[in-house]
C-alpha cells in the first residue's frame, strides 16, 4: 500500500511539475525472455547452481549418515569416544554452511557469476530504455517487473514493445 502511494505521488508530481514530459512503463521480464542472450547465461547460472547445490546435499547426506552410525554406535562408545565423534560431525556441519553461505550467499560465488553474465544484459536494456525514454520525452519509466501494486496499466503507455524494437528483439 506504501509503494501505492509513493508511485501515485510521483505520478501526480510529475504530472503537475513536468509539462510536457510524459511517463510510461514496460515489463524488463518480458524484455529479458526474449534476449536469447539472456535465456543463455540465465540456463547456464541454473545448471552451475544445480552443480553446486547437489555437491552440497551430496556433502549433507554425508553427514546424515555418520550421525546415524554415531546413533547406532553410541550405548557402545565411551564418554570420550562420543565427544569425539560428536564434535566431529559438528564440524563437519558447520564446514559444509560455511560452503554453502560461500556459493550461496549474498556476495558468493554464485552471486559475483550472475553478476558479471548478467549486468553486461542489462546494461544493453538500459542504454535501451534510455533511448526510448529520449525519443518519447518520458521523465519517468516503471518497471512492471519490479513495481508492485499496479492495479491498472493504459496499453498507450506500454514501452516495452519499443524497447524491444531498439534491441532487435521479435
Amino acid at each position: 500500500m506504501k509503494r501505492l502511494l509513493i508511485v501515485l505521488t510521483l505520478i501526480l508530481a510529475t504530472a503537475f511539475t513536468a509539462g510536457a514530459q510524459t511517463y510510461g512503463y514496460l515489463d524488463t521480464k518480458k524484455i529479458l525472455e526474449k534476449m536469447p542472450e539472456y535465456i543463455a547465461a540465465q540456463s547456464q547460472l541454473d545448471n552451475i547452481s544445480e552443480g553446486y547445490q547437489a555437491e552440497i546435499d551430496e556433502q549433507m547426506g554425508r553427514i546424515e549418515n555418520l550421525f546415524t552410525r554415531y546413533q547406532q554406535e553410541k550405548p557402545r562408545l565411551g564418554e570420550t569416544q562420543r565427544q569425539i565423534r560428536e564434535n566431529e560431525i559438528i564440524a563437519l556441519e558447520r564446514e559444509v554452511k560455511e560452503r554453502q553461505k560461500l556459493i550461496f550467499g549474498q556476495d558468493g560465488t554464485l552471486a559475483k557469476m550472475t553478476e558479471e553474465k548478467m549486468n553486461p544484459i542489462r546494461g544493453r536494456v538500459q542504454r535501451a530504455v534510455e533511448a526510448v525514454a529520449a525519443e518519447t520525452g518520458s521523465g519517468i519509466i516503471f518497471d512492471l517487473a519490479i513495481t508492485q501494486g499496479v492495479i491498472f496499466t493504459n496499453p498507450r503507455y506500454d514501452l516495452t514493445e519499443r524497447v524491444m524494437r531498439k534491441l532487435n528483439l521479435k
